[in-house]
């Protein structure tokens, strides 16, 4: 995957593609930790062996079909300005969907993307502060897109764009538009 026609300042300049990884969380971390990620790093993994969800839950990415990734961004700012990034971020991931293609998803508070109580998507925010000032956010997403079959019991909670409305979609396209539509959100927020 390419991010083509990214119009960005920053989110996603820096792509680091991989065919596996166990966390693109994880990864983007010990990046951040060697200093060798700039402000808006973004790692994509076409499948996550140990992917992280809420509550340490593992999150299943199948190749090809999902969209999983992790950026960084260094805010250098008063915590009160993003206190709810989780819910900017998933309305913009609604705003997403709803542009490209027309469907109205739902945000089941603090992260999770629905559509029919069933599960699309979820995001992963981690701050890390120095007093009152954000110095770093890590946003892990991690949504399902082309997916036909989610294995054991993820099979009556868990879904797709694909299994929901019956078509095909793009990812690199669902990637772009929302990392320019969440950046400009973010700097409006800063």
């Amino acid at each position: 995957m390419e991010l083509k026609n990214l119009q960005t300042q920053f989110i996603g300049k820096d792509f680091k593609y991989f065919e596996v990884l166990d966390s693109t969380q994880s990864y983007i971390k010990k990046l951040d930790s060697e200093k060798k990620t700039s402000n808006g790093t973004l790692v994509y993994a076409e499948v996550q062996t140990a992917g992280i969800g809420t509550h340490e839950r593992k999150w299943y990415t199948s190749k090809g079909n999902n969209l999983a990734f992790t950026f960084v961004l260094y805010p250098n700012c008063n915590i009160k300005k993003l206190e709810n990034i989780t819910i900017v971020l998933a309305e913009c991931l609604v705003q997403t969907i709803k542009e490209l293609y027309g469907y109205e998803l739902k945000i089941k508070e603090p992260n999770d993307i629905v559509y029919l109580e069933r599960k699309l998507g979820g995001i992963l925010t981690e701050c890390i502060t120095e007093g009152e000032t954000i110095k770093k956010v890590f946003v892990g997403i991690g949504f399902n897109v082309n997916q036909d079959k989610f294995p054991g019991n993820l099979e009556k909670i868990a879904t797709s764009l694909k299994k929901m409305f019956e078509g095909v979609f793009v990812r690199e396209d669902i990637l772009v538009r929302f990392l320019e539509i969440f950046e400009k959100k973010y700097l409006e927020l800063l």
